[in-house]
């Protein structure tokens, strides 16, 4: 089969030549693009022949979905696939797995990083000390016994919840269902307002749907704390971005770390979060290691090998 790779997976060549040597043993023909092409015609190009389509977080539209007349299958290197026009994918009965779990750890170490950032003002102080200046003036603030509120306990959330516990913190969480394993370790679940009215910190582990985007919108901030951190680590447009700099800067709220907002990097210079206060912003990185860029590739080319043999696994479609 043409297996066409339509983006890097961030892994070294000798990585990419052991990963997907089961798929060139059996014969396929991989094409694999690196140059960041966007194009939609050039795109349309790229993918006409191909039978098997693996991206990670590039955009996929229905346009270029359409003009691969052959394709029967999708492998996204990547957790997400709100970027996949499945409604398309569905009308040309095309399969699509994800790469469930490769960066539940990068992920969780992430949230921690942006927390701790937030509570020991690491940012500020480091440009601080770089100017032989000192700690006067900037607060320093536990993780240990303070109220993690963590909505959305799935594999990433679940981890973050059992990390809090291990940090001394009063973990509380709000899901659509409870998960009997994290009650028994001490995880309290509650309503959304509940959550975000007791905590001292909030993180944020949902996927976006109808449902969860703009979850946390101007009400939802207004319930918080005025301590409290606001932590996003999941999906941009599941935080009103907007109301979230309004937020930051009319003191609702005491500060957010979030490693994804409304778009993937390069962010335009005018977007309002840029010049919020006491706001940690990273590019999109909280999946990056290269440890998971590793189990990704692996995770995604044995998808591939079960959907050949008729055991389709990590199933969106």
């Amino acid at each position: 089969m043409k297996i066409v790779i339509l983006e890097s997976l961030g892994i070294s060549d000798d990585e990419f030549n052991r990963l997907s040597k089961p798929l060139t043993d059996r014969g396929h023909e991989l094409i694999v693009y690196d140059d960041g092409e966007t194009n939609t015609e050039a795109l349309k190009e790229r993918v006409k022949d191909a039978e098997i389509l693996i991206l990670a977080n590039m955009p996929l539209s229905g346009e270029v979905i359409e003009a691969a007349e052959h394709l029967r299958y999708i492998a996204v290197a990547f957790t997400g696939y709100d970027h996949i026009d499945l409604e398309k994918c569905k009308e040309k009965n095309i399969q699509v797995s994800n790469a469930a779990g490769y960066s539940t750890h990068s992920v969780a170490e992430i949230t921690f990083g942006l927390i701790t950032a937030l509570l020991r003002n690491m940012i500020p102080l480091d440009g601080v000390t770089r100017e032989s200046g000192t700690k006067v003036g900037y607060g320093q603030l536990d993780l240990y016994e303070k109220t993690l509120g963590v909505i959305g306990t799935g594999d990433i959330g679940g981890l973050v919840a059992k990390i809090g516990l291990a940090y001394g913190c009063r973990v509380i969480a709000y899901n659509r269902s409870e998960k009997e394993s994290l009650i028994k370790q001490g995880v309290e679940y509650k309503s959304l307002d509940e959550v975000l009215k007791e905590s001292d910190i909030v993180t944020l582990h949902v996927p976006l749907t109808d449902e969860t985007k703009h979850l946390i919108n101007e009400e939802k901030l207004s319930l918080m704390k005025e301590s409290a951190f606001l932590i996003n680590t999941a999906v941009g447009p599941v935080v009103d971005n907007e109301a979230l700099a309004i937020a930051l800067r009319e003191g609702v709220i005491a500060g957010a770390g979030l490693d994804r907002v409304d778009m993937e990097p390069p962010i335009p210079k005018d977007y309002p979060l840029l010049d919020a206060p006491n706001t940690v912003i990273l590019p999109h990185v909280g999946y990056a290691t290269e440890e998971a860029m590793i189990r990704r590739a692996s995770i995604t080319f044995d998808n591939v090998i079960s959907w050949e043999n008729g055991e389709q696994e990590n199933i969106v479609l």
